[in-house]
Order: C-alpha cells, then structure tokens, then sequence
C-alpha cells in the first residue's frame, strides 16, 4: 500500500497484539515509522523481548514496509514500577479495586507514555503519534478513553507548542475487528505473526501457544484475545 502521508509516525509499541496492529496501520500509512517501548517493570516484560521479533519479522516478511520502519526507542519507566502498587508491577493477584477498576490499572500509565513519545517525537520530528488504546474492547482503563486521548493531544501541543496528532486506530473497534484490521492489512501472514510472536497476557506466560497466542488463558487480557480470535476465525 502506498503511504497516505510523506509525514513520519512514532507508534507506541509494547510488544502486544494492539500495539503491533497499529504499528502495521502506521505502516501502511506513513512514509516512515518509527517505534517507542517503555519498560516500567511490568510483571509482563517477556513483551520488551517479543518487540525485536516482531520488527525483524515485519522488515523481513513485507519487504514493501521495511524501508518504512526505523529507529526503535526504549525508555526506562522503572520509577512507574516503583510507585505503583498494582497487579501488573506486583505479584499480586487481579482482581476488582474499591474504586470498581481492576487492579491492572496502572495510574497515569499511558498519559506517561504519550508524555515521553511526546519528547521524542518532539526531537525526531515526528508529530504523529500512534497508540493502541481502545474502550470499545478493554478493562475500563480510564487513561485509554477517546475523551482522555484527546484532551492529552491538546495539552502536549500547547505545552510543547508543537502540534501533535494522537491516532487511535483501534479505539472503536473490538478484538474481532482488530484481528480483522490485522488481515486487511497483511492477510493471513500478518494474523500468524500477531499470534505467535506477539504478547498480551498479564502474568508474562509463554508456555504453550494456543490458537490465539501464547498466554495463561485465566487473565483478563487473554481472556479479551482469546473470545476476539475465536469470534474472528468462526467469522
């Protein structure tokens, strides 16, 4: 597919099945891609470890996106960990939080991953920014909502004086439909490298590959993919 803009994109890229997705999107779209993961001590990291393989796997297995896809950027978020008591920066169990979030919510997680793309981007030249965040699909995170990403666009572009764009591919759209944007995008090829190669579950299991992927199969998350695979391949 021909680039629809000659602009460049950071995609904040975790190594997940949403993340990945929008990465093709971004792909597909910008004349030159660059990626952001940040490791802030996720009970989960085996996902940093996913992200190299996915891109060498994207370069080497469409050729037309590889001369797209650039520099890869890691920041270290450990301070995040380091004062979040919740279940994906303890071993501790998920479960639902007196404030009625589960306990996977990591306050203030994505509005610093945005903030730290943000800089980069800032640096880089790169005024889109590309993020996985979805509340059709989702744990009820409250830093994933339409209403806060946009406010967030406002609030970096005044605060930088740079405007920045935030796109949200996967906002609107269920699991069943994301693996579905996945096959527009790359076909079938596409699917099994989200499904081998990319990470979702929160308690880091990578055991045993399922028909949807590697996972635990019990945490929310693979609870998310495994219903929105199913729905797609019966599809």
């Amino acid at each position: 597919m021909t680039a629809s803009f000659d602009e460049g994109a950071l995609v904040l890229f975790s190594g997940g099945q949403d993340s990945t997705t929008c990465l093709a999107w971004a792909l597909a779209r910008f004349g030159a891609v660059e990626t952001i993961g940040f490791d802030y001590r996720q009970r989960h990291r085996v996902e940093l470890d996913c992200r190299a393989r996915i891109a060498e796997r994207l370069r080497r297995e469409f050729p037309h996106w590889a001369a797209r896809l650039g520099e890869d950027h890691v920041v270290d978020l450990s301070v995040l960990g380091t004062i979040s008591e919740t279940a994906l920066t303890r071993d501790s169990a998920i479960a639902f939080s007196a404030s009625g979030l589960p306990t996977t919510f990591v306050p203030g997680r994505n509005l610093l991953f945005f903030v730290f793309a943000a800089a980069t981007g800032y640096r880089r030249g790169l005024r889109h920014l590309v993020g996985g965040m979805c509340e059709t699909d989702y744990s009820g995170y409250p830093d994933c909502r339409d209403d806060t990403l946009k406010s967030l666009q406002a609030t970096l572009s005044l605060g930088m004086d740079h405007r920045f764009v935030i796109h949200t591919p996967l906002m609107w759209r269920d699991k069943k439909a994301t693996w579905e944007l996945a096959r527009d995008l790359g076909g079938d090829a596409l699917v099994e490298l989200i499904r081998a190669e990319s990470h979702s579950c929160y308690l880091g299991e990578r055991g045993q590959l399922h028909d949807w992927g590697y996972g635990c199969g019990a945490c929310p998350a693979c609870e998310l993919r495994r219903k929105g695979w199913e729905a797609f391949a019966s599809a």
